[in-house]
């Protein structure tokens, strides 16, 4: 643990006793809240429990979570679930000494489980719990607390529970009532006196002070034997002590089935305490500037979990409250959280005597008061618009379960609706991104004119799609809808899966449907980018060959690249044409597309200022930067334009095969070359240089200027077919 410098060891001793003050409080609470159902004199155990929970926590959780200024405490989901799981026990006629048992060992199971979370990694994801489930979740932990509170509240017997109060006013206590009603109302209108003292101790001390107020005028209320107004005795004498020390003894009563009953109450503890705790986190983290370790965190806490459940104690998380005044108190450290522990121990070593008179209506009071905080009111203009009131279903279903069947339940609800919540979601994103046709978009290949006009009016004989999102079980009807009328009308299919971040085999079985359409037909479905590794770490085209959707032989292609994927139906459909392409013999200068429609003897004057130039494959013909100024005129093979990203990869602008040239922009402005030519294939070519082309004009200007209308008409080609691409994105 690092050591604090001398002046910030001031600041963690104050913020640890303040976090104290308003720790112990609470814990007490929570702790008479889980065994009070059980009567006689578990109140006073819940005490004694709540109080261990603090050390415990303060000690462990804050040396080994390792976040500065958290403080770890008993905290009300914990007491949510505890409650519960007694109340069950209880309503199952167990023996009380082995539901304290079973407590214990949902407590303990719950820290390991926290600890196996921080080993394994998992801090990061449950971070991400959705909003809407979280928001449902602490709202129904909270209305449950009230909901278990108010009976004290109103004085009425343990066994009694919230609806039971309204059909039995006449056991109300008017004592209890009072006492209550001072403690809400002190703790509420504390923040708005002083912020020295806080509110929580503020409203406890008056409560109290209003017991003793009522108790001067009642005798029976000053003594602690048979007193159901106050926690009772808390000492070796009443009997906390042996059961502390003795519950272990128990086990041999419990039989397997109550074993097993442990492992559901102990897995939403555990995912409950983490979400708490690392939420606090977070705030501390933007309040401080500074960077928790999720993991680390979790492993603490479990640790501390574990600890105070060997202790007795009741396990808790990291604490908003008590870390927000830890924080303003001056803390800078974790070490103000081991002190918080230590003092939490003295003040019940010193005041133990005194915790024997708090007033249970008190204790009560502050929990419904915390109970109203943990609801979620901002969640009511959820129902304001439209695209929000499913949110505000999934908050009210998880408050409904946690109410009318158990907290429990609403955590796996909560798990079920989080499922819900995210198929929603991928399912009202388009998995189309984007549609096109071939005569829209073109490969890189740079073609003449003829090939060019071939494209424009057969290209529409190809479908594009960009697809994006998750291909899963709930979008795999949405991709074969928006693939179905090109199925039936297409002979080519390209699917570009750049964007794609998940396949599940039900897309894979919506894909091979539409394989087995296109390939009835004498189509093809072609895929490009596909995803040799997404984030699960799944290669998509190993898992198509996997189940069987891509085969040697077949309808279905992979290509590295989309440009590849369009180059290759690009040249299918000019074949299929019969244009004759690919043909080996070197073109004479007449017979390019630069000097289509011109007169014979404008070739005939060129051709003696032209030289004859032959390349091998992969040699460079020009690098970026070099000087020059021919122009290159392909007779034989394929040339590549490439350039150099600032990742140091090679990027192919463009390809220029037989009868096309390329150059144009050095021989025009002479500048330095602004790309680099390699050969792709063996190549054949003219060579037309800058200085050889005024000499040329000197001697034939009509024919010069032929040349160039010539060029200039090429290149307007080339520019109206860019922007047709271009209009095919927006």
């Amino acid at each position: 643990m690092e050591v604090p410098r001398k002046e910030g060891v001031l600041g963690d001793f104050w913020g640890a006793a303040a976090a104290m003050l308003v720790a112990l409080p609470s814990a007490i609470a929570f702790g008479v809240t889980i065994f009070a159902p059980m009567g006689g004199s578990f109140s006073a155990y819940g005490a004694m429990a709540g109080i261990l929970g603090v050390v415990a926590l303060g000690l462990v959780a804050s040396a080994m979570g390792g976040t500065d200024r958290l403080i770890s405490a008993p905290c009300a989901p914990a007491a949510a679930v505890l409650s519960a799981f007694v109340i069950t026990g209880v309503t199952n006629a167990i023996d009380p000494f082995n539901i304290i048992l079973m407590v214990t060992l949902v407590i303990l199971l719950a820290g390991a489980i926290q600890v196996a979370f921080g080993v394994i990694g998992l801090g990061q994801l449950i971070k991400f719990m959705p909003y809407p489930v979280v928001s449902g979740y602490l709202s129904g932990v909270g209305l449950y607390i009230i909901a278990s509170q108010f009976p004290l509240f109103l004085g009425m017997p343990k066994d009694l529970h919230f609806f039971d109060c309204f059909r039995h006013p006449e056991m109300w206590q008017w004592q209890s009532i009072v006492i209550g009603s001072v403690t809400i109302g002190v703790m509420l209108l504390a923040p708005k006196i002083t912020t020295v003292v806080p509110a929580v101790i503020v409203g406890l001390l008056a409560g109290t002070l209003a017991y003793f107020a009522i108790a001067a005028f009642n005798p029976a209320m000053m003594s602690l034997t048979q007193n159901a107004f106050v926690v009772g005795p808390i000492s070796n004498e009443g009997g906390v002590f042996e059961v502390i020390i003795g519950k272990f003894s128990s086990i041999r009563n419990l039989d397997p089935a109550s074993l097993v009953s442990v492992g559901i109450p102990a897995l939403t503890l555990a995912v409950l305490l983490s979400i708490d705790t690392l939420k606090t986190c977070v705030v501390i983290d933007a309040l401080t500037h500074s960077r928790h370790n999720s993991n680390r965190e979790l492993i603490g806490q479990g640790l501390g979990n574990i600890s105070s459940g060997l202790l007795g104690g009741v396990a808790g998380a990291g604490t908003m409250g008590a870390t927000l005044v830890n924080i303003s108190s001056g803390a800078r450290t974790r070490i103000s959280g081991v002190l918080e522990g230590v003092l939490g121990l003295a003040a019940f070593m010193a005041l133990g005597g005194l915790i024997a008179w708090v007033p249970i209506a008190s204790l009560a009071g502050i929990l419904i008061v915390v109970g109203a905080r943990m609801i979620d009111k901002h969640s009511f203009q959820f129902l304001r618009s439209r695209s929000t009131m499913l949110d505000f279903a999934v908050i009210v279903a998880v408050v409904a379960v946690a109410l009318s069947v158990s907290l429990i339940m609403a955590s796996a609800v909560g798990v079920v609706l989080a499922i819900f919540l995210y198929i929603r979601q991928e399912i009202s994103t388009s998995i189309i991104r984007r549609k096109t046709y071939g005569n829209k978009i073109f490969s890189k290949q740079v073609r003449i004119r003829a090939e060019t006009d071939i494209l424009q009016k057969k290209g529409d004989q190809t479908a594009v799609y960009e697809l994006q999102g998750s291909l899963f079980f709930g979008t795999a009807n949405q991709l074969l809808g928006g693939l179905d009328d090109d199925l039936k009308t297409r002979k080519y299919i390209i699917l570009d899966m750049r964007r794609v971040q998940s396949v599940d085999l039900t897309a894979a079985h919506v894909l091979e449907q539409a394989k087995e359409v296109m390939g009835e037909r004498g189509g093809f479905l072609l895929f490009s980018r596909v995803p040799r590794s997404l984030p699960s770490g799944k290669d998509v085209e190993r898992y198509f060959g996997e189940v069987g959707l891509v085969q040697h032989t077949g309808p279905v292609k992979i290509f590295d690249e989309l440009d590849d994927a369009l180059e290759w139906v690009e040249n299918r459909i000019i074949a299929e044409e019969t244009l004759t392409i690919g043909d080996e013999a070197a073109l004479e200068l007449a017979a390019f597309e630069l000097f289509k429609g011109r007169k014979k003897s404008t070739t005939d004057d060129l051709r003696s200022f032209v030289k004859e130039v032959s390349v091998g494959a992969k040699d460079t013909i020009f690098n970026e930067g070099d000087a020059g100024d021919s122009l290159y005129l392909i007779r034989r093979g394929t040339v590549d334009i490439t350039i150099e990203t600032m990742d140091d990869e090679t990027y192919r602008v463009a390809s220029f095969g037989r009868g096309n040239f390329f150059g144009e922009l050095s021989f025009l402005d002479g500048a330095p070359r602004s790309a680099n030519a390699v050969a792709d294939s063996d190549v054949d070519l003219f060579v037309l240089s800058r200085t050889d082309f005024e000499q040329f004009a000197t001697k034939h200007e009509t024919s010069s200027i032929v040349f160039l209308e010539g060029l200039a008409s090429v290149l307007a080609g080339r520019l109206r077919l860019t922007n047709v691409e271009l209009s095919a994105l927006d």
